[in-house]
């Protein structure tokens, strides 16, 4: 238990000890300096260089609560109330996934494409939008975008909609089920990119998945069916072929075990130029396809 002028050196420690079960000593040590960081506003270099500073009894306080709750598994994102996408810090909570470096990837490959199209007037939508990270990522830097983000549940739109408020990001929110896009959208309403980050995550993959994202993050974000693991690539890219103005890109972030399943997916549903891309661990993990719904 933290005491009075106890050193950040010893706290660091106690991290290291304590949360050992769930991580490991570095991951324990990056931890502590996140929330000092955010608690103390300090740097990585104020962190170095003061390991025997005292700390006053508010905030080894504060960090005992802390450091309890990481015991529970929660991951410090939902602890602090906020994680860095893009260079945003961006508000979540249990209602959203926490955003990761893999979703940059699919942005970053998202805007690269359409970078040179900042004066058309691109039309974007962005499903199981979550915190909002892809849509208001892709409305700040292509601002001539007009950008719609739509997600089942209401409590990530909320989280979604402060987002965007706090980014200065004019988005239009969407509360509906993918899974009916037929009687959500219609006819006329074309996209010119349509981009998803869809459960994926099979009940057999729970096993090898780490207790933090297990106990806390949200499932219906998360998972699909092992019966039917394409099922939401199936229902997006039927959407995307009905709602797409010719010629539409299509990008998914993928299930690395899928990646040939998703790209023969799209092969029986007429898509062309279909490409797979690969994450920074060398995974599947994106695909890039048209839409010519001519």
């Amino acid at each position: 238990m933290f005491v009075l002028m106890r050193t950040v050196a010893a706290t660091e420690e106690q991290f290291v000890n304590e949360l050992a079960p769930l991580y490991d000593a570095n991951e324990a040590r990056l931890l502590c300096f996140l929330l000092l960081e955010d608690r103390l506003g300090w740097s990585k270099q104020d962190y170095l260089l003061r390991k025997q500073a005292p700390l006053n009894e508010t905030d080894a306080d504060w960090l005992t609560h802390a450091l309890a709750l990481l015991k529970q598994a929660k991951p410090v994102q939902y602890l602090l109330g906020y994680a860095w996408f893009m260079g945003m810090k961006l508000l979540v909570d249990e209602s959203v996934l926490i955003p990761r470096p893999e979703t940059e990837e699919l942005v970053h490959l998202v805007i690269n494409k359409h970078r040179k199209a900042t004066n058309k007037p691109l039309r974007i939508i962005d499903i199981g939008t979550g915190s909002g990270c892809i849509a208001i990522s892709l409305k700040k830097r292509l601002p001539h975008a007009t950008v719609y983000a739509l997600d089942i549940s209401e409590e990530a739109l909320q989280v979604a909609r402060q987002n965007a408020q706090i980014q200065s990001a004019e988005i239009s929110f969407i509360h509906a089920d993918i899974l009916e896009w037929d009687s959500v959208f219609p006819s006329d309403q074309l996209f010119d990119i349509v981009v998803s980050n869809p459960p994926y995550i099979t009940d057999v993959e729970r096993r090898e998945m780490h207790q933090n994202v297990l106990a806390h993050e949200p499932h219906l974000a998360l998972f699909v069916n092992g019966s039917a693991p394409l099922l939401f690539y199936e229902h997006i890219a039927a959407f995307a072929s009905t709602h797409s103005h010719p010629p539409g890109d299509l990008y998914f972030e993928i299930n690395r075990r899928y990646g040939q399943d998703v790209y023969d997916l799209l092969v029986k549903k007429g898509f062309r130029q279909i490409t797979l891309h690969q994450d920074m661990h060398g995974a599947d993990r994106i695909i890039h396809a048209i839409a010519d719904n001519d």
